[in-house]
This record gives C-alpha cells, structure tokens and sequence, in this order.
C-alpha cells in the first residue's frame, strides 16, 4: 500500500529539504519535485497535498519559474510559502510588488485564528521573514489572514479552493510555532492519516529491495559509517547470506577506524570482505589538490575496486550505495545549484558492470536514518557514529594527499574528538581539518615553520544548515596544547566559527 503523500514543487529555495523534513516530522511522506511537473504527473502521483516552496526570484519577471496552472484544477489543497504564497496570488490575478521595506530576520505578525492555518495559536506569532517583493493586492476568492507592520498579506487563503499562502517560513525554527502551522495543514486542510512511520518505510524498502534484487546476491561499498552502516542492516534484513560487504580500507579513514567496523559486522548475516587499498588510492591521489577530483578519483576508485571483487563472488548484478536525501541535494537537483559532488551519486560512470543500483536510503534524512538504525538493533556507538564523508580524510586534508598528512591529521582528529566527548560538549559533528597553511611558531628555543589545523564543531537538525557549537575555551585550549604537543608537525591550532550557510559543514 502506497503512502499518502505531499508533493512540495521546488522553485529553488534554499529550504525546500527542511520543508519535505518538517512534512514527515508529522508522520505524512513528503516528496520533492521540479517546479514545473505537470499537472498529469501530479494527478499520477495522487498527492493529498501540495505545497510550494520559495525561491529567489520575483513572479513578475517573464522568466521566473511557474508552475503548470492547471494543477489548480486538481481540487487539491496548495500552501504557498514565500515566492510559492506570491505565485499562487499571482497566477490567480494577484498584485506583486516588490516591497516599500524588506523584511529579513524574525518579526512579528498578527494571524488570523479563523484560518485553519492558526487553529489553535494565538494570534500574535514570531516568524522568519526573507522578502523583497510581497502581495500588495489579493486574488479575487482570497482574503487576508495576517500582517506584520510592513507586510499587509503574511498570510493569505481561499476556504473554498483550499489554497494558503504565507509570506514567512513556517519549516524553520525561528519561526517560533511554525511546525504547528504544518501540522495544520497536513491535518486540518488535507486530511493526513499520519501513516508514514520508520517501522512503514521499513517494510517498504524490505519489500522494495526484494522485488527489484529478486534471488541475486548485492555488492555493498561499506564504509563504516552511519549510512552505509544502516544500509548494510536494510539489505541484511532483506537479503539474508545474500550480502557481500566489501569494506575498502582506503587509508582515508579515521584513527582505529578499520578496525573498529571489522569488529561491528562480525556475526552478521552477511559475508564481510576488508580490502586493505591504501596504496592504490594514495597513488591515484599523488599530487592532487582539486576537491572535486579528489572526489571524483575516489568514486572511481571504488567502482574499479568493487569490479575487481565482484568479478572474484561470481555475476553479482546489483551494487548497493548509502545514498541518502541530502546527499542528492547537495549535487544538483531541479532548481537547486550543486554545491559539491558525492561519489555515490555523482562520481560513477554510466556503464559501471551492475544491473541496478540498490539505494533503500534515497529518500531519507539523516536523523531518520539513525531512527531506522536503531530500528534496526543497530547499537548506539554505530547509529551515532560521527558523519563521516565517503571520500574520507581526503577531503579533510586539504591541498595534496599523502600517507604522512593523513597520518598526522588522524592524531589530531582523535585528540579533538576525545576532549570533546570527556568534556560532554553537545556537537551533531565535530572532528579537525588539517589546512595548507603554514605558519611560524616557536617550540623551546627554535623557531618553526609548520602546519595549521583548524578545529570544526556544529548544531544542525538535519545537515542542510548548522551553527557551529560554543566550545568552552577551556576545552579548546586543552585540546590545542595536546595537538601541538603531541602531534608532530603542527604548531598552531584555529576554531572554525562559521555557519552554513555562507559555508559548508566539511571545508572541501
């Protein structure tokens, strides 16, 4: 049995992930789609709702995005946040003008109780405003439900067509009871059942797995981390003695790291393979600085490395990948930008010797996928893994990749990582980059020319956004004397402070 589902239409804004989370936080399956999908493919997909996402652009300019106007015709209720609240009103006769004062940052509004939207707020809410243009004159149909000083439509509706729009951002958290105004519409508006849970998706995926695999064994690239980690608990639930984890030891991982994972799956339902490849990538990596190529080269890598193992299992037809929500965002899709690549989505050749790629974590956030681990019997030390990028300390290095770098930023990585974790410093992420910057220091009565590592930690819900964590400075002063101490090669030690966006979680 299908799910219900809402559809949110990207019109690239930079939230449309929190607004598919927040969906599902109230137990309703979410779905992103283009913008511009046509009304008989949502008539396909039978969607219980639809909501309309923001975007950077104005709705008056002849190339901005639309959507197919015939979706209207549909009967089914539309929420409209920010440029999606503008579109609907302007497709439908409305005024857009850009705004007498922008608004930017949390203000306040007066709402409407009678707007279902608001069942059960009081009416004066804190919201996250990010405008330049607004709805100056309404649709005919529609009337106003909320107002800030400088915004006369923060919220809109029409009973009638089922059609809501807010000029705020009710799926982020300075939006002080926006998840509630979701849940209304999920729940008040649409109808929700609320039948999406991990223990549905679960069973889903089992089935999924099962009729797209068929009696074939599956080639899983395991890398230790939490997603892979989970995806391997899927697939053996699944495939029971039908799963061959091929762990490739690539000499990119943290300290003990390799170890560790071997020690995790022994006794599973799987077969277990550890091919210690640190030379061959390290060859491949000689002399390379470029991120993407790093990436790129370690995607390929494991694809050749996987081909040679599969070749020695016999005709394994299907390649298992970790892959999960955020992982396609952040490579490019609709009308989002490609912020960087990832090897299990945008590293791999088109001909790379499987039938199908097995992904039963496509769809899911992080945070879901700890949930679904858990589920699993996963222990804690696992499911809680730090995150961990598939191109490994690669992308923690930055500038060339050798043995004795790598090797170096391991022993800082793990001193970082045990201050924190002794003093119960609260960070989602946490771990050392080693920079290519150096610097002059002086140790006893020499002076020193030497490397720069920088210190990252963070706060993020779901790793589309993070606010780095404010470490005590006794914490980062223990850790920078033990780094430079007992870390040969390093002499000064930085605290990156910077959230995402301007900047990315991981620095390559």
């Amino acid at each position: 049995m299908k799910n219900q589902t809402v559809l949110i239409l990207d019109f690239g804004g930079q939230y449309k992930d929190l607004i598919a989370r927040r969906v599902r936080e109230c137990a309703v399956y979410s779905e992103i789609c283009a913008g511009n999908i046509s009304s008989e493919e949502v008539r396909r997909k039978a969607p219980i709702g639809i909501i309309f996402t923001g975007g950077p652009n104005s709705v008056y300019e002849p190339d901005s995005p639309k959507c197919d106007p015939r979706i209207f015709e549909l009967g089914i209720p539309v929420l409209g946040i920010c440029y999606g609240a503008q579109l609907m009103c302007y497709l439908f006769g409305g005024t857009v003008e850009r705004s007498v004062t922008s608004e930017y940052g949390q203000r306040v509004v007066q709402l409407d109780p009678d707007c279902p939207l608001f069942d059960g707020l009081d009416p004066q809410q804190v919201v996250l405003m990010s405008h330049t243009d607004q709805v100056e004159a309404l649709p005919e149909g529609f009337r106003t439900a909320g107002a800030s000083e400088s915004c006369p439509n923060a919220a809109m509706f029409d009973a009638a067509r089922k059609l809501y729009g807010v000029q705020f951002h009710p799926e982020v958290e300075l939006t002080v009871n926006g998840l509630r105004m979701v849940h209304n519409f999920l729940y008040r508006v649409c109808g929700a059942a609320g039948d999406y849970t991990m223990e549905d998706y679960l069973e889903k995926q089992i089935a999924a797995v099962q009729a797209q695999v068929g009696g074939e064994q599956v080639l899983l690239g395991l890398s230790g981390g939490v997603d892979s980690a989970v995806c391997a608990a899927v697939l053996e639930r699944a495939l029971p003695n039908r799963l061959i984890c091929i762990f490739v030891d690539h000499g990119l991982m943290r300290k003990n790291e390799g170890d560790e994972i071997e020690a995790a799956f022994a006794g599973k339902a799987l077969r277990f393979v550890r091919v210690n490849a640190e030379e061959r990538f390290l060859q491949k990596l000689d002399g390379v600085t470029d991120p993407e190529q790093k990436r790129k080269i370690i995607g390929a890598e494991f694809v050749a490395v996987f081909g040679d193992q599969a070749r020695q299992f016999g005709d394994v037809k299907f390649l298992a990948q970790g892959t999960i929500y955020p992982d396609v965002i952040e490579s490019g899709t609709g009308h989002a930008a490609k912020i960087k690549s990832h090897h299990n989505v945008g590293g791999l050749p088109e001909d790379i010797g499987f039938d199908g790629i097995v992904e039963p974590l496509r769809g899911l956030f992080k945070d879901e996928v700890r949930s679904l681990g858990r589920q699993l019997g996963l222990p804690e030390a696992l499911v809680n893994r730090q995150p961990f990028p598939g191109p490994g300390l690669a992308v923690r290095v930055i500038g060339a990749v050798t043995k004795v770098r790598l090797d170096l930023l391991r022993e800082a990585d793990a001193i970082f990582r045990a201050e924190l974790e002794e003093a119960q410093v609260h960070a989602d992420q946490y771990f050392a980059v080693l920079t290519d910057l150096q610097s002059v220091g002086v140790m006893g009565d020499g002076r020193t020319y030497e490397a720069t590592v920088a210190l990252r930690a963070v706060l993020t819900t779901d790793f589309m956004t993070c606010e780095f964590v404010e470490v005590p400075y006794a914490v980062l002063s223990r850790a920078s004397k033990r780094i430079t101490n007992e870390v040969r090669g390093v002499n000064r030690v930085v605290y990156d402070i910077t959230g995402k966006p301007p900047a990315t979680i991981e620095w390559e």
